[in-house]
């Protein structure tokens, strides 16, 4: 059974899929969500909070997805697939799959927020990197930059790709990273049609 703060963020991603964030309301969502409205502000704070916290699962879910594709489709124990190439055009696949169907994935790896979206809280005069943080919810905290969130996919990758194999090929795989990263980037920003960047990556990395 979801936590009524799941229940939560839940409604509030319901209601963000059907009209802009600006007119969603505080009382709608605590209602979706089963909870009253000061249950929401107990969790939450604000609507700011709400919204971070909502950004920062979708980013979180994002993440998993991406440690699931290096994985491969049977698991690291039961000898998944080592092929780096074919690994890193999963996370491509996956990485525009998630961003063609989530609106906040799309735009936390873009950083293009739109007029729809919560647009995350910056503090007046700090770095673009650092995001306020509310003293009751510090978990909600460390909303990634597109630079961060693509250096934490590729470090991941790299990772994950390195587990068994010797150091020389360290600098190769971390620059098939790289690329794989960059090429599933170029077509979240510029969409191409029925084009499959898993296989561009592939072709890439195999050239």
């Amino acid at each position: 059974m979801p936590t009524a703060r799941e229940s939560l963020l839940d409604a509030a991603f319901v209601a963000l899929a059907g009209r802009p964030w600006s007119v969603v309301r505080m009382v709608d969502v605590a209602s979706a969500a089963g909870v009253s409205r000061q249950t929401l502000y107990n969790e939450f704070g604000s609507k700011d909070g709400l919204a971070r916290a909502l950004v920062r699962r979708e980013a979180d879910a994002y993440l998993a997805g991406v440690d699931r594709a290096l994985a491969g489709p049977a698991g690291a124990a039961a000898g998944a697939d080592t092929d780096p190439c074919r690994r890193l055009a999963a996370v491509a696949d996956w990485t525009v799959r998630s961003a063609r169907t989530n609106p906040l994935v799309r735009a936390v790896l873009t950083g293009y927020w739109g007029e729809r979206l919560p647009t995350p809280v910056r503090v007046v005069g700090a770095p673009a990197t650092s995001f306020y943080i509310p003293a009751q919810r510090r978990a909600d905290a460390g909303l990634p930059s597109p630079v961060e969130l693509l250096g934490q996919v590729r470090d991941r990758a790299l990772t994950s790709l390195r587990a068994g194999r010797p150091q020389e090929e360290a600098e190769r795989l971390a620059r098939a990273c790289e690329v794989a990263v960059r090429l599933a980037l170029s077509y979240v920003v510029a969409p191409a049609g029925a084009e499959d960047p898993a296989r561009l990556v592939r072709v890439a990395l195999h050239a």
